[in-house]
């Protein structure tokens, strides 16, 4: 007799990442891929979704307006920024068209796992409790808020006023710190303690959800 055909089952654990800019969220992200979970990365699909012809684009039109979208057809990136931060009530309407977009995005990536812990990277995970309820345990990766400012200065080239601008627009260090059931401290670590740090709290995790 023919065997019925099996369908992935999700992750066993879904393990939201966050951390501000500047954190080195990343870099734990691609530490945790080394060492078998299953990255989703919040960040990409939402780029994807205002990238030329992406999903969110005929709703940024609908509510935006074409001047939001450029030529090629993507979100016009730098005058949609100058737009939120002069106008807070634009980011709402602009997250209102993305977010559910990723959120399916995230939904329909998981469901293709079978097994195994999948890491949400999560940009806004503080701010918003949608997010909050996908996750199974939260993961804060922290340092200094002048930390964050001096890398992304050496990283970006950005003036100090740009980066205090965006740690300004995001959640705070406390907010973060808040909600973690695990904090990555990554103030002053060598690349190689980082390294220690993640593999140690993800054998912790691993041990905890049965993985």
């Amino acid at each position: 007799m023919a065997g019925t055909l099996s369908t992935p089952a999700g992750p066993h654990v879904r393990l939201g990442l966050t951390g501000g800019i500047g954190s080195g969220k990343s870099t734990v992200a691609a530490m945790l891929q080394t060492l078998g979970a299953k990255l989703v990365d919040a960040d990409a699909i939402s780029r994807n979704s205002t990238a030329a012809n992406g999903a969110a684009i005929p709703f940024v039109r609908q509510v935006f307006g074409n001047d939001y979208v450029t030529a090629d057809g993507a979100l016009d990136r730098d005058r949609m920024r100058a737009l939120v931060f002069a106008q807070p009530e634009a980011r709402s309407k602009l997250e209102a068209i993305v977010h559910p977009l990723v959120r399916a995005e995230i939904d329909r990536q998981c469901a293709a796992m079978d097994g195994g812990c999948a890491v949400l990277d999560l940009p806004l995970l503080v701010e918003s409790d949608a997010w909050r309820q996908r996750v199974d345990t939260i993961w804060v990766v922290d340092c200094l808020p002048e930390t964050q400012i001096r890398r992304v200065m050496q990283r970006n080239g950005w003036p100090r006023g740009q980066v205090q601008a965006v740690l300004a627009a995001q959640a705070t260090r406390e907010q973060r710190l808040a909600i973690a059931d695990t904090v990555i401290d990554n103030d002053s670590a060598t690349l190689e303690q980082l390294e220690t740090r993640v593999r140690e709290a993800f054998e912790d995790l691993r041990h905890r959800f049965g993985l």
